[in-house]
């Protein structure tokens, strides 16, 4: 199992928000670039980067995602208000080498047709969801379609991989819904990366058996639970700190 440590960006600094609730941001680090170097090391395998201010409709902050691109060593997806194809191709662009795109999924799904054709293996879709149903705009609205579903499309549409978070539990360290994400990647085409709620080692080590293929880790590296070491020992199938 890959592991991607995460950079989620929110005025300018690195936070972690608690169910996707920008009221719940907790400030990481005031210069994100710094971090880049921290996390993309020890065997990580790709930086996961979200732009929040984009995701919630607010300008986009193009300069300090190209700032963190130009600085990272291994491959970087990014994310967060990529709603058109002009917004895809900037993202690539700045060298980003995979695009996320989570709301226009629901919303365009022509357009995430079209850009997973004309990108093949660059685009990935997003599939956040509460109690199996998809969340849009930065997780504010229901998208009116199951998890299962909008995965069958993507993988359909061509997607090179689905992230899946269970919204309920990300930012808070309870675990990441394992039954779910396993469920999604047994009913698509395509690899699943699991997101949200890794608070332990076991964690990874319970995705990894359940064959996911990739795996994004953000709050438990801030809050030193584990260095990103330990976690590519754990999804990769060492044995880190913890470990059983």
């Amino acid at each position: 199992m890959k592991l991607f440590p995460a950079i989620d960006l929110l005025g300018g600094k690195a936070v972690r928000l608690e169910e996707g609730d920008r009221a719940r941001a907790t400030v990481f680090h005031d210069h994100p670039v710094e971090l880049v170097a921290k996390l993309a090391h020890d065997g990580a395998d790709r930086l996961h980067v979200v732009d929040l201010d984009g995701a919630f409709g607010e300008a986009p902050q193009a300069e300090l995602v190209a700032r963190i691109v130009k600085s990272s060593p291994i491959p970087v997806e990014v994310g967060g208000g990529i709603r058109d194809r002009a917004a895809v191709e900037r993202v690539l662009a700045l060298g980003a080498q995979f695009v996320v795109l989570g709301t226009a999924a629901v919303r365009s799904p022509e357009l995430v047709e079209e850009v997973c054709r004309a990108y093949p293996g660059q685009i990935i879709v997003a599939v956040d969801a509460r109690d199996g149903i998809v969340a849009i705009d930065g997780w504010t609205a229901s998208g009116g379609v199951t998890a299962i579903e909008l995965g069958g499309r993507a993988a359909a549409w061509g997607a090179a991989a689905l992230l899946y978070t269970d919204v309920a539990r990300d930012g808070l360290r309870r675990g990441p819904n394992v039954a779910a994400t396993s469920a999604l990647a047994h009913a698509v085409s395509c690899e699943v990366i699991a997101s949200g709620g890794v608070g332990e080692l076991d964690d990874l080590v319970r995705l990894r058996e359940a064959n996911i293929a990739a795996v994004v880790v953000g709050r438990a590296l801030y809050d030193k639970r584990f260095t990103v070491a330990d976690a590519v020992r754990a999804a990769h199938g060492g044995h880190g700190t913890g470990v059983p």
